[in-house]
C-alpha cells in the first residue's frame, strides 16, 4: 500500500450505513447477519480494561507525537453502533490489539457521555469506563477538532485516522466490511514509514521531572503521587507545577485546590492565576465558587482577562464573575423579596370583572381625560392583547386582532403619559406593547424606566411581565456581545439575575422563567449560582417537569449516579410530598440504572430499573388518564433490562423481558434509549446468539414477537442509512 490517504469504505457509520432494511431482511423478515458479523460485547468483555492509552487533549497528542516521533491515530467511536460497540467493548480491550495501536499516539473521540461527571470532589478524575484513560468530558471535547480538521464534513463511525507528524493524512479508514481490513492497514501504516522513531526513555525521570509532561501516562503517576503523598511530596509537585507557569497541569493544580490542604489550595490558586491556556478557564470558574481572599479572587478573574484576549468564552467568564459579586442598581432583591414575603397570590390575581367594565365604559374614560384612567384602561387593552395572542383558542390565529388591542395599549398609554401620567406604569405598558409590535428600538428604554421606578414588591401582572421582559432584553444584549466577540458590562448580568430572582418570588412568576434563568446561568459558566436558582424554583414548583430535568443533570454533575436516586428518595420521605413525584422519581431512576449499565454495573441497574418500574406502576394507580406514558418508560426499562441480562448471556431471562416490553407497548420497541440502543436492537442480537446456539424453542418464540410488531419498527436506525461513495478511494 502507498503513503497516501486510503478510504475502506464499507458498512457501518455514525449517520450511514450502505444496508437497507430489506437487504438484512432475513428469517421471516428478521435479520441477523450484521449481529453475527459484530458481536455485542458481553459483561465479561466489558469487565476487561481499555487497553489503548488515549490522551486527554488533542493539543496533548501532538506534543507526544513530536517528542515520541510517533504518528497520531485518531479513533472515531459511537455509542449503540453496532460496530463501534465491538470495537469499545471487545477490540480495544484485547492485548494483541493494544500492541498493533502501540506505535501510534492515539485519540479517541465521541460525542457520549458516560458517567455524569469528569472529577469527584477531592478534584480526582473520574475515568470513562468505556474507554478507559480518559474522562468523558476529554473524549467528547475532541470530538469537534477533528470533525473541523479530518472528518471532511462526515460524522462517521467506527473510524481511523492516522496522521502523521506534519499534519497530513496517511489513511483515513470507515465502513470497513470487517475488523481485519481496518488492522492490516494500521499495521501497514506503520510499516510503510520510512522512519522509525527512537524510544523514549521515562523510568527514569523524576516525578518533580515529569510534572512537566504531556503524557497522559506521567500526569496520571504525578496525580497518583500526588493524592496518595505526604504535604512534603504535594508541595514539591505543586511547586514543580509552579516553575512551568502556564503550561502546569491543570489537572494537577485542580487537586490541589479542592483538596483539604489549605497551603496546597492557595499554592495551587497562585500558580492557576497565571495561566494563559484556555485548558485552565474552566478550572478557574470552579475555583472562584469558593470563598477565597479578595486578591486571590481578583488574581483569577484577572487570569480569565488575559486567557480572554485570545478565547472569547474565558472573557466571557470574567465579565460573569465580577457582575454576579455586584448589586443590580436598578433591581433591589432584598426589597423586593421582603416586600414580597407576606403577598397573598390570590389578592394578586387580575379582576377580570373590573377589567371587562373598564373596556366596556372607555368612551367615557377617554372623554374625561384623567391621566391615571387612562393608564388603567391601557392596562386592559394590553391584558387583552397578551390573552388573545396567547391563550384565546378562537383568536390565537388572528394575530391582526391582537395587535389592534396592543395599538390600542399603545396609544392610551401615550395619551396618559401627554396628560402628566409619566409613571412606571405608562413605561410598563408602553415597553410591553412595543415589544408585541415588533417595535424593539423602543422597548429597552421604557423597561429600563418601568423597572427603576415601579415600587418594590407591587404584585401586580404588569411588575412580572415587565420584569421579565427586562431579563430577557439585557440577555439578547449579552448573547449579541458574546457572539460578536464583544465586550460589555457585567452590570447587565447583574441585572438578569436580579430581576430573575424577583420573578421566582413574585405571585405570577412562572417555572418556565426559573428554568430560563437556569439556563443562562449555566450557559455563562455560573453553576453555583445556577444550582441555588434551581433549588429555590424547587421550592414553589416541586412538580415542575422542566426544572426536575435541570435538577437531574445538576445532581449528576455534582454527587454522580449515586446521590441521583437518594435525592428523590429524601424528597418523597417527606409528609407533604406530591403524588407526582412519583414520575420523576420513577425517571431519576431510569436515568440511574443507564449510567451503571455504562459501568458495568450490572446488579445496580438492573435494581434501578426495578425501582423505576415500580415507581411508574404508582404513578398509574395515580393518574390512570396517564397510563399510555407510563407504560412506554416500563417498556424501555425493561428492554434495558434485557440487554444487560444479553451481555450476560442469560438468553432465556433476556427473551422474557422483551417480551414483556414488547406487550408493555409495542409502539415502543424501536426508541433508542440513553445508550443509544433499542428494543429491537436487543432482540436482534439475542435471536442472533440462540440461533447459534440452536435453540429454537427460544429464537421461534423471539421471531414471533418481532414479527408482530410493525415493520417500521424493525427497520435500522437513522443514524445506519446513507448512501455508499464507493469512489471515495484514491
Amino acid at each position: 500500500m502507498k503513503i497516501g490517504c486510503l478510504r475502506l469504505v464499507c458498512s457501518f457509520a455514525v449517520a450511514a450505513t450502505a444496508l437497507t432494511a430489506e437487504a438484512v431482511a432475513q428469517a421471516g423478515g428478521i435479520g441477523v447477519d450484521r449481529e453475527a458479523m459484530w458481536p455485542a460485547p458481553t459483561a465479561e468483555d466489558w469487565a476487561r480494561p481499555c487497553l489503548i492509552p488515549w490522551q486527554r487533549t488533542f493539543e496533548d497528542a501532538v506534543a507526544v507525537a513530536q517528542e515520541t516521533g510517533k504518528p497520531l491515530l485518531l479513533c472515531v467511536n459511537m455509542d449503540g453502533e453496532i460496530a463501534s460497540e465491538h470495537y469499545a467493548g471487545i477490540r480495544y480491550r484485547q492485548p494483541d490489539i493494544a500492541a498493533l495501536y502501540e506505535p501510534y499516539v492515539t485519540v479517541i473521540a465521541s460525542v457520549y457521555r458516560h458517567t455524569p461527571r469528569d472529577h469527584d470532589e477531592d478534584g480526582r478524575r473520574i475515568l470513562c469506563p468505556r474507554f478507559g484513560s480518559v474522562t468523558c468530558g476529554e473524549h467528547i471535547a475532541i470530538e469537534p477538532k477533528l470533525y473541523d480538521r479530518f472528518m471532511e464534513g462526515r460524522r462517521i463511525a467506527p473510524r481511523h485516522i492516522m496522521v502523521e507528524l506534519d499534519g497530513k493524512e496517511t489513511y483515513d479508514v470507515f465502513y470497513a466490511w470487517d475488523t481485519d481490513s481496518v488492522f492490516d492497514t494500521i499495521r501497514q501504516g506503520i510499516a510503510n514509514r520510512p522512519t522509525s522513531p527512537a524510544p523514549v526513555i521515562r523510568g527514569d525521570r523524576t516525578l518533580a521531572d515529569r510534572v512537566a509532561s504531556r503524557d497522559n501516562a506521567d500526569q496520571t503517576a504525578v496525580e497518583k503521587a500526588y493524592f496518595s503523598g505526604d504535604a512534603n511530596v504535594r508541595r514539591t509537585l505543586l511547586e514543580a507545577a509552579a516553575q512551568q507557569g502556564d503550561q502546569a497541569s491543570v489537572d494537577l493544580l485542580r487537586l490541589g485546590i479542592f483538596g483539604l490542604d489549605t497551603e496546597m489550595n492557595q499554592l495551587a490558586r497562585q500558580t492557576l492565576a497565571q495561566a494563559n491556556s484556555d485548558h485552565a478557564m474552566e478550572l478557574i470558574s470552579d475555583a472562584l465558587r469558593v470563598p477565597m481572599e479578595a486578591k486571590e479572587r481578583d488574581d483569577l478573574i484577572g487570569a480569565l482577562d488575559r486567557i480572554g484576549e485570545q478565547t472569547p468564552k474565558a472573557r466571557t467568564l470574567a465579565v460573569v464573575h465580577r457582575g454576579l459579586a455586584t448589586e443590580s442598581q436598578s433591581v433591589n432583591v432584598g426589597g423586593w423579596s421582603s416586600a414580597l414575603a407576606n403577598v397573598d397570590p390570590a389578592a394578586a390575581a387580575i379582576d377580570q370583572y373590573a377589567m371587562e367594565n373598564l373596556l366596556q365604559d372607555q368612551n367615557q374614560v377617554l372623554e374625561a381625560e384623567d391621566p391615571e384612567a387612562l393608564i388603567e384602561l391601557a392596562e386592559a387593552f394590553l391584558s387583552q392583547g397578551f390573552d388573545a395572542r396567547f391563550f384565546d383558542d378562537e383568536t390565537a390565529t388572528d394575530e391582526g386582532f391582537a395587535r389592534l388591542l396592543f395599538l390600542d395599549a399603545q396609544k392610551t398609554a401615550e395619551e396618559s403619559r401627554r396628560l402628566g401620567g409619566d409613571s412606571w406604569r405608562t413605561h410598563t405598558v408602553l415597553a410591553l406593547a412595543s415589544y408585541y409590535l415588533g417595535e424593539h428600538e423602543k422597548t429597552l428604554a421604557h423597561a429600563e424606566k418601568a423597572v427603576n421606578q415601579m415600587p418594590e414588591g407591587d404584585p401586580s401582572w404588569n411588575t412580572m411581565a415587565v420584569l421579565e421582559l427586562f431579563a430577557k432584553l439585557r440577555c439578547q444584549e449579552i448573547s449579541k456581545a458574546v457572539q460578536a466577540k464583544r465586550e460589555w458590562p457585567g452590570s447587565w448580568l447583574t441585572d438578569v439575575n436580579a430581576a430573575c430572582s424577583v420573578l421566582a418570588r413574585h405571585p405570577h412568576g412562572t417555572d418556565a422563567q426559573i428554568a430560563w434563568h437556569y439556563d443562562i446561568l449555566k450557559w455563562l459558566g455560573a453553576g453555583g449560582q445556577a444550582s441555588r436558582a434551581l433549588q429555590h424554583g424547587l421550592q414553589r414548583f416541586p412538580e415542575s417537569m422542566g426544572l426536575h430535568e435541570r435538577l437531574r443533570g445538576s445532581v449528576l454533575r455534582r454527587k454522580g449516579v449515586l446521590g441521583l436516586e437518594s435525592v428523590y428518595e429524601k424528597m418523597l420521605a417527606k409528609g407533604d410530598a406530591s403524588p407526582r413525584l412519583v414520575w420523576f422519581a420513577g425517571y431519576a431512576s431510569v436515568v440511574a440504572a443507564e449510567f451503571h449499565r455504562r459501568r458495568g454495573n450490572e446488579a445496580q441497574a438492573q435494581a434501578a430499573y426495578d425501582r423505576a418500574i415500580d415507581l411508574y406502576e404508582k404513578a398509574i394507580e395515580h393518574f390512570p388518564d396517564e397510563r399510555p406514558a407510563a407504560d412506554h418508560t416500563i417498556a424501555m426499562a425493561l428492554g434495558g433490562q434485557a440487554r444487560i441480562l444479553l451481555e450476560q448471556e442469560k438468553y432465556q431471562e433476556a427473551v422474557d423481558r422483551l417480551l414483556s416490553s414488547f406487550q408493555r407497548s409495542p409502539t415502543s420497541a424501536a426508541t433508542l434509549d440513553g445508550l443509544n440502543l433499542s428494543s429491537v436492537d436487543t432482540a436482534k442480537m439475542v435471536l442472533a446468539r440462540v440461533r447459534e446456539a440452536e435453540d429454537l424453542e427460544l429464537s421461534g418464540r423471539l421471531e414471533q414477537a418481532l414479527q408482530s410488531l410493525d415493520a417500521e419498527l424493525l427497520k435500522l436506525p437513522a443514524y445506519e442509512f446513507e448512501v455508499r461513495d464507493d469512489a471515495a478511494t484514491n
